[in-house]
């Protein structure tokens, strides 16, 4: 039986994976490297002790991951304050049904804490959470399990007991590794065949994962 709902954020809560991978490609640039889209994608989820060696591993050992990184928040921190942050649809809907239904909710994200907090309060939402576990509260993130088994240790659940809400194929092995029923909401792609094979449904928008979790709570 389903007790427990974990949320990723990037791309799940808040529809700024799209930023992430716009200003990945322009801080890359400003550094010489011509990052695409699909070198983004990639690194979707990816705490960075992974993301730093598999983008070198593409652009060479002299691709500077924490300087292009740092020149990429700010260039996406300018962004926000100026346009603020979209929340993805069937957000709202997805927490009051939570909320009512007395399911307990976390935040499972490579994103650090503080701006996680401030993305979430930004939107509306950050007090409807009753846990976070972020990046800089795991040593070893996504794709690795232990931020979803952090998660469900939050909430003083089994990992089994949580559906994991995710929209990254590095999500979804995380919570698959981790023992959680993952549930995928496609962003900027969909799922390949072995992500498929991985989870227990994957539906448009987070409204979809409503029956989801009528159904799961009644096994």
């Amino acid at each position: 039986m389903i007790k427990g709902v974990l949320f990723d954020m990037d791309g799940l809560i808040t529809d700024t994976e799209k930023l992430l991978s716009r200003f990945w490609i322009q801080a890359a640039a400003e550094y010489g490297f011509e990052m695409r889209s699909e070198h983004t994608l990639g690194i979707r989820s990816l705490a960075a002790k992974y993301a730093s060696p598999h983008l070198q591993k593409i652009f060479g050992s002299g691709f500077d991951y924490d300087t292009i990184r740092d020149r990429r928040r700010q260039l996406m921190n300018d962004y926000i304050e100026k346009n603020g942050i979209e929340k993805k649809k069937g957000l709202d809907q997805l927490l009051d049904y939570i909320g009512k239904s007395g399911l307990k909710c976390a935040v499972c994200t490579a994103t650090d804490l503080e701006r996680t907090k401030w993305y979430l309060s930004d939107i509306g939402v950050y007090d409807r959470f009753d846990e976070f576990v972020c990046g800089d509260m795991i040593e070893n993130g996504k794709p690795q399990p232990d931020t979803y088994i952090a998660g469900a240790n939050a909430l003083k659940l089994r990992p089994e007991e949580c559906a994991a809400l995710e929209d990254s194929p590095n999500g979804i092995l995380s919570a698959y590794s981790a023992g959680c029923v993952p549930i995928m909401i496609p962003d900027l792609s969909q799922p390949d065949e072995k992500t498929r094979s991985m989870v227990s449904a994957v539906c448009a928008d987070l409204s979809e994962v409503i029956p989801l979790l009528e159904q799961m709570r009644r096994q």
